[in-house]
């Protein structure tokens, strides 16, 4: 659904006339977002609990799944649930080395049945796995993931927020939508990010892009928008930022390649970004 926040008297008949945008329940609908994202977040240290796995394997996982979105095409809301089901999974069971790459899969494959129309089968799963898991323990595994987040499926991710906040903020400057979600996608690798809000990782990175488009940082309008204060967002800020200097040499590239491509504006390669 497209969330609309401008006002009617400044949109066109052809806006006003289209029902599938919902205007009138916009504001019911983000408010409704803003109570509920907190209250399906993974507890930001759940990794010291695993026994088996660590950060920089969850890295990889997504990485990886990032490569798969792509090669299927899905939709962005696809795979930011896919990261928040596989981390909220992970939260409540102990995960073995070897079943990680499963409860991967199994977390876009849960993720693409509520997102895409035609979502990948069960077989594209075993396929993209190399057969190295069968479709039985894709299916059981699905049970497991299902059972341990009490069939809890749908909640707000940073999607939820993203179009709503760029339509706030008029990003003007071409790339500048791309750069937004390219500060994110690099979030998803990163196991540090989980502690943050979904809204305010979707703040915190349009608020860097604006510094490196040159646009105003965080103008008032948009504080009371998105509810985080400049103040509030500039250590989230300060590691997005880390993450977009160390991702031309870091060793996952899956997230930079894709945001080298033409239809993304090829904003990794932007000078204003290698020079932030």
């Amino acid at each position: 659904m497209a969330m609309e926040i401008a006002s009617p008297e400044h949109e066109d008949a052809a806006e006003q006339s289209n029902p599938q945008e919902c205007k009138e329940y916009v504001p019911e609908i983000v408010a409704e977002f803003y109570n509920e994202e907190t209250l399906h977040m993974p507890r930001p240290n759940y990794m010291d609990l695993q026994s088996d796995i660590n950060g920089k394997m969850r890295a990889i996982l997504i990485d990886w799944l990032i490569e798969v979105h792509m090669k299927y095409k899905l939709r962005r809301e696809t795979l930011y649930l896919a990261v928040n089901l596989i981390d909220r999974h992970m939260d409540l069971l102990p995960v073995a080395r070897r079943r990680l790459q499963l409860v991967g899969v199994v977390g876009m494959f849960v993720a693409a049945k509520f997102e895409q129309i035609d979502p990948p089968r069960v077989a594209d799963f075993v396929y993209i796995t190399d057969n190295t898991y069968t479709k039985e323990d894709i299916l059981s595994m699905e049970c497991t993931m299902l059972t341990a987040l009490s069939f809890r499926v749908v909640v707000p991710t940073q999607a939820h927020f993203l179009d709503y906040l760029l339509k706030a903020n008029e990003c003007q400057a071409q790339g500048h939508d791309a750069l937004v979600s390219y500060l994110l996608e690099l979030a998803l690798v990163d196991v540090r990010s989980i502690r943050h809000s979904p809204s305010r990782l979707v703040s915190a990175a349009l608020l860097l892009s604006n510094e490196i488009m040159g646009s105003q940082a965080w103008p008032e309008r948009m504080a009371q928008i998105s509810r985080h204060s400049e103040v509030a967002l500039r250590a989230c800020v300060e590691e997005l930022l880390g993450l977009l200097r160390a991702a031309p040499s870091g060793s996952l590239q899956a997230v930079r390649k894709k945001y080298l491509l033409q239809q993304h504006h090829s904003v990794a390669r932007m000078p204003e970004v290698l020079a932030a």
